[in-house]
């Protein structure tokens, strides 16, 4: 009885090993990427974040800002970072508390364009108007000591910095409130204030700060 003769293996060809190491590189390259993308993920940049509501044209101090980490990303360079108050800045729009200080939202403080007056509203203001609130001004001119005409818009668009009910008042409170407006419109107000205009203070319907 001949034994069998067992088949003989053939041997494992360039292109088969070729295509091994190929897949474990393949496998290798997608390993490092998923991990860079969750270390750039997981990388912070210090930022500035308000520490209280900073309405437009208000100087903005380190003493109105404190330094947190985040992750950004590629949005790291809108934001405000820890090194750029050297110079003097103001808000050029309402930075609300906590929230992360955007580039865009401050400026050079030479070049600021709004100042704050001080406006007692003569009706009742709106218990939701308070610091950063963005508001119009109403007037009603006198027509005789006795009558006004029918209340116009005066300011179309104010931020309040700064509001004090008088609910003490005899009759329906009142209140003061220091308003953020364009240079532009001081002499109007002051107008109104001096020929003894009824002024009223409402906030914008559905206006973001």
């Amino acid at each position: 009885m001949t034994a069998i003769d067992s088949p003989r293996r053939r041997p494992r060809t360039f292109w088969a090993d070729a295509r091994f190491l190929t897949g474990i590189v393949v496998i290798a390259l997608s390993t490092c990427g998923v991990w860079l993308v969750v270390a750039a993920a997981r990388q912070t940049e210090p930022v500035y974040a308000a520490t209280r509501t900073i309405v437009p044209g208000e100087a903005v101090a380190p003493s109105d800002l404190r330094v947190v980490d985040v992750a950004l990303g590629q949005a790291r360079h809108s934001y405000l970072s820890a090194s750029a108050l050297e110079d003097a800045l103001v808000a050029t729009r309402t930075i609300g508390e906590g929230e992360l200080v955007p580039v865009g939202a401050v400026g050079d403080a030479g070049g600021a364009r709004t100042t704050s007056v001080v406006v007692r509203s003569t009706t009742e203001v709106s218990e939701a108007i308070e610091v950063g609130t963005r508001v119009e001004v109403w007037h009603a001119p006198p027509r005789d000591r006795e009558t006004f005409e029918t209340p116009r818009v005066l300011i179309a668009d104010a931020t309040v910095a700064g509001v004090a009910r008088d609910d003490a008042m005899v009759g329906r409170p009142t209140a003061t409130l220091e308003l953020v407006i364009a240079r532009a419109d001081v002499a109007t107000v002051l107008q109104a204030q001096s020929d003894g205009s009824v002024l009223s203070v409402v906030p914008i319907v559905g206006a973001t700060r």
